[in-house]
């Protein structure tokens, strides 16, 4: 029978369950990832799991997210992370080494491994022929103690590509081209596999673009081969040694089916605030804006500053326009400093910040109120910028330089210049700046600063869940509304009592000391599709929790914070009649009986609604380690009570 690359991953990886869409199925993970604004909670799940050393073959922690030094909270965390990493084994990429998934990608990702990462962002690794899955923190931990990875068998999707791209197209409006026809949950319970023609000539770095966003597709993953351009690049990295070949079989095929003809696309834009509220540039050219953003997980290669950087050349920025570089590695930023590429952006006004996530995940570079910033980043969900009336559109770098250039959204043909053929070089700069784990038996105390604080204890969940409708929710909200990242929040990640301060602050301001008397008697809340989008923060579920969530009553969920809410004892709901969504206002009490039988016979939940006196069931499919994880109060509940 004929194999996807998909399928020979899993196949390769498979510890438990069948290969049938649906059914649950247990990986072997063979190394993760961890960032700052995520790790430290990893690194305090690792503590009280009581770990010794990292049980996968690569493990790392990068610093990416927050390093802003406005006071001690950050630097502290950094010296946390660097110690746990010198106990439990793990690899350390010190602050302005750059964004986790490029870096992961140039120095340690290899073929036909698996990649679990505690960043939804993990994905990108797809690019190398990895099966890399972003998931909540708590996985990733048990990950690294050697535990299984559990998630549903996907589909499989096969996208074929054919043609070429044309000018001024990049492989940015490959995956808005994506967006554009699937939106934000197209990707939803699929591997997205990217093969044919088409992709003969997209390098490893265009693929990380494609792989990277399919995660704003709510796609388990996508992979790429690895064939001769993935061995391209890994002999760029002095790492050819690395590479294997891995390829579909002649004659697969595929659950679901699409195919994009490249020469066909043109210059694509996702307008606010959703990545797939995709139009063509033309529709809304001529808009004003005030800032122009290169860079990030989502176009970390030489290539996109490079091209950038050649049509700058000569040339200013609009003086209105803040022109934000934000090299997305180390290893880039060196490259593109002896090219020379460097200096043309800094000769044409722009401003040059360090290798990491920065405005991306609202670490600086707000833009100013209502006005618009054109962005290569993955997500402009609102509020995300660090601003909360902003304006934020997701392009390529050839339309953000474009538009800083001329003030206003450009379609980049309209330049009337020439094209910038760039090719990127055989050899690059690798100096080695990642930290290697110690050698096994090397004692290390953790250094733990004022502001961390333990991983609050859970109890297991009542029989009897009854509290007020303390929010009713939208379609689509996402994890930045539920728990913002940003300056203000992040740098209390460590604290869960700190920040849970600003938990759904985005959408109501009062929620906090609304929730706070409801802390022990708890309370719910009601949305509607594609609960939880977004990052994959734990956060999000955790600080919740700790103000009182017992359940959430949805249509449906995003893939890794529904599994973040089982994993911290919340119990998430779908509505068997989404009509009944309808029926239910904020501050109705709810009231779900028999809860302990419903989860563990999977029957329908009984729902009632006081307030109105009005019935409903609501209904979850749970695998058997998720459903007791929910009886338990958490994952993290089980693991320490094997230990006793």
């Amino acid at each position: 029978m004929s194999k996807s690359v998909s399928h020979k991953l899993i196949e390769s990886h498979l510890l438990s369950g069948k290969m049938e869409i649906g059914e649950e199925i247990g990986l072997r993970i063979d190394q993760t990832l961890t960032q700052d604004a995520t790790g430290t909670m990893v690194m305090l799940e690792l503590e009280a799991m009581g770990l010794d050393r990292a049980k996968t073959e690569v493990s790392c922690q990068y610093v990416d997210h927050n390093i802003i030094q406005s006071d001690f909270k950050n630097p502290d965390d950094h010296l946390f992370l660097y110690s746990a990493c010198q106990k439990f084994g793990l690899w350390f990429s010190r602050p302005g080494n750059g964004v986790s998934h490029p870096v992961h990608m140039e120095k340690l990702g290899i073929p036909g491994k698996t990649l679990l990462g505690s960043d939804s962002h993990t994905c990108a690794a797809g690019s190398l022929g990895m099966l890399a899955v972003g998931t909540g923190g708590l996985e990733v931990a048990l990950a690294i103690a050697g535990e299984p990875f559990y998630v549903k068998m996907p589909k499989i999707m096969g996208v074929k590509l054919t043609g070429e791209m044309p000018d001024w197209v990049s492989a940015k409006d490959i995956i808005l081209e994506m967006l554009r026809r699937h939106n934000v949950a197209g990707g939803v319970g699929k591997i997205i596999e990217y093969y044919g023609p088409g992709i003969e000539k997209l390098n490893a770095m265009e693929r990380h673009v494609i792989a990277n966003m399919g995660a704003e597709l709510g796609a388990t993953t996508s992979v790429f081969p690895s064939d001769h351009q993935t061995k391209h690049f890994l002999k760029q990295m002095g790492r050819e040694n690395d590479w294997v070949e891995l390829k579909a079989d002649e004659g697969v095929t595929y659950d679901e089916h699409d195919e994009i003809d490249l020469s066909k696309l043109v210059p694509l834009i996702a307008c606010p605030s959703s990545p797939g509220n995709v139009v063509p540039v033309k529709e809304v050219a001529g808009r004003p804006i005030v800032q122009a953003m290169i860079g990030s997980s989502a176009n970390p290669a030489m290539r996109d500053f490079a091209i950038s950087a050649m049509m700058s050349e000569g040339q200013q920025v609009q003086p209105q326009v803040s022109f934000d570089i934000n090299p997305a590695s180390r290893i880039g930023l060196e490259n593109i400093t002896r090219d020379g590429h460097l200096s043309s952006l800094i000769k044409s006004g722009a401003r040059i910040h360090q290798a990491g996530c920065n405005g991306c995940i609202g670490m600086g570079q707000a833009p100013a109120t209502g006005r618009i910033s054109l962005r290569t980043v993955p997500r402009n969900f609102p509020g995300r910028s660090g601003t909360k009336e902003d304006q934020v559109y997701l392009c390529s770098p050839e339309v953000a330089t474009a538009s800083a250039l001329k003030g206003e959204i450009t379609d980049p043909r309209d330049l009337g210049i020439p094209y910038p053929k760039y090719s990127e070089p055989d050899v690059l700069e690798t100096v080695e700046h990642l930290t290697p784990p110690p050698a096994p038996g090397t004692k290390v105390d953790l250094i733990m600063g004022p502001n961390i604080k333990p991983l609050p204890p859970f109890s297991a969940i009542n029989d009897h869940i009854e509290g007020p409708t303390l929010l009713k929710m939208k379609d689509d909200v996402s994890t930045d509304e539920i728990l913002p990242a940003g300056a203000k929040v992040l740098p209390f990640r460590s604290n869960i009592p700190e920040i849970s301060k600003f938990t759904f602050g985005q959408i109501d301001e009062q929620f906090y000391d609304r929730a706070m008397p409801l802390q022990k008697s708890g309370f719910v809340l009601v949305a509607g599709k594609n609960y939880g989008q977004g990052s994959s923060r734990e956060h999000a579920a955790i600080s919740p929790r700790f103000l009182g969530l017992q359940a959430v009553v949805a249509k449906s969920y995003a893939r890794i914070h529904r599994k973040n809410l089982i994993n911290f004892g919340v119990l998430p709901l779908v509505f068997d009649n989404p009509a009944d969504y309808e029926k239910i206002d904020q501050e109705d009490v709810l009231e779900i009986v028999n809860v302990h039988e419903s989860l563990k016979n999977g029957k329908p939940f009984q729902v009632q609604n006081k307030t109105k006196g009005i019935n409903f069931t609501a209904s979850q499919t749970f695998a058997d380690l998720e459903r007791e994880s929910v009886l338990a109060g958490g994952l993290i509940n089980i693991v320490l009570a094997r230990k006793k």
